[in-house]
């Protein structure tokens, strides 16, 4: 066959095309576990693209654990059962994990008062540029990075937020001796995207790894916003269940 050009294809990397098609095959049901895929020569094909750019593709879905890739015989798709994650009324990491890993446990990165911006603002009903404090965690299930998280609360309410949490690590626990003894999920919007350099390095993935999204506000029970947070997991690690 004569190797086709790459040339007609645009914007995203071509290869991170390809390998998000063949996700899209496994999570959707075209592939299950243990299904051989298409040789190089006739994905090539399929997507317009030469063997160089397949391989990428093949070569990145393997680093993620997605496929495994045996000499003399292809690939074959490895995806271990996803994680799931359930996003309610009362939208807790532990809670919404339970029972799918021995060990669950957050890593704080950092804390910092900063001034909001005006999505963050929007989201707990504060004005433009009003300080906030921001804390960002990874969260792990026995050990491997299944979260990135970035949450922000008023800093005029919650003062000491930051100082607590990184010693309870829990933000229920933080909210409970802040006076708040009770908080729902008010909103959730998830969107999916590719990982960026710092979410790829954090959670261990291989470039060009796709992400779901959790927007989330979080309010008292007399309905006043008290937390934003955005959550990033790994599509190929994690389903959110709503």
């Amino acid at each position: 066959m004569t190797q086709t050009s790459d040339s007609h294809l645009s914007g995203v990397a071509i290869w991170r095309r390809i390998a998000d098609a063949v996700r899209l095959d496994i999570v959707g049901g075209k592939l299950a576990r243990g299904d051989k895929l298409a040789g190089e020569m006739e994905l090539a094909e399929r997507f317009g693209a030469n063997r160089h750019t397949v391989r990428r593709a093949l070569q990145a879905l393997a680093a993620e654990g997605v496929i495994r890739t045996e000499q003399g015989r292809g690939s074959f798709v490895d995806q271990a059962k996803r994680l799931s994650y359930r996003i309610g009324k009362r939208t807790r990491f532990s809670e919404g994990l339970a029972g799918q890993a021995s060990e669950l446990r957050r890593q704080v990165l950092g804390t910092r008062l900063e001034n909001a911006s005006a999505s963050v603002a929007a989201a707990l009903g504060l004005v433009t540029g009003a300080k906030v404090t921001r804390v960002d965690t990874v969260s792990l299930a026995d050990g491997r990075p299944i979260s990135r998280a970035t949450s922000w609360v008023g800093y005029r309410d919650f003062p000491d937020f930051a100082e607590r949490f990184a010693g309870e690590q829990s933000t229920t626990a933080v909210f409970r001796g802040l006076g708040v003894a009770d908080y729902v999920r008010a909103s959730t919007r998830i969107s999916a995207r590719h990982a960026d350099a710092e979410e790829t390095a954090l959670l261990k993935l291989a470039p060009g790894a796709i992400l779901l999204v959790s927007e989330g506000v979080d309010a008292d029970v007399n309905g006043r916003p008290i937390l934003y947070g955005l959550s990033r997991f790994p599509a190929d690690l994690m389903e959110l269940v709503v």
